[in-house]
């Protein structure tokens, strides 16, 4: 697992999906898994913005420092993170579309590591499992807010 792709359709404008996976605050409440975010840097949104997120995986609780790097309001954002030696790097997008709002995700993980690279090609199809569910869960959260 190098890079991963997703997109989902989503029945809700533009603008509430964006303010949904860009603004950590609704974001964690969009997605069930996630019970904490604590912010590290005076931003609560946008570039800069730095956050602890803790989620719930699988019977246990793990916590990742993750930093906006780039945040073009109703078209992108990144999110970088590091662990273990790895840097994962997740850009969401946004894009009108007929009856909505078109999301999609990308997440590249990088490392020079060997070990690492074995291990994300091994899990990487959880992973995607568990991208792929935090997109349902921004879908549904967007449907039903709108």
């Amino acid at each position: 697992m190098s890079r991963i792709t997703l997109t989902k359709s989503i029945d809700a404008p533009l603008e509430l999906v964006f303010r949904t996976i860009a603004h950590i605050e609704e974001f964690a409440e969009a997605v069930p898994e996630i019970v904490n975010v604590e912010f590290l840097s005076a931003e609560r949104t946008g570039v800069g913005t730095k956050f602890r997120e803790t989620r719930h995986i699988r019977k246990r609780e793990a916590s990742t420092i993750l930093e906006v790097t780039e945040y073009e309001e109703n078209e992108h954002v990144r999110i970088v993170s590091e662990v273990s030696g790895t840097i994962w790097d997740t850009i969401f997008r946004v894009r009108q579309q007929a009856g909505g709002t078109l999301l999609s995700m990308e997440m590249e993980a990088r490392t020079d590591k060997v070990i690492n690279k074995i291990l994300n090609t091994l899990f990487g199809g959880i992973i995607k499992r568990a991208i792929a569910a935090d997109l349902d869960a921004v879908k549904a959260f967007c449907e039903r807010t709108k």
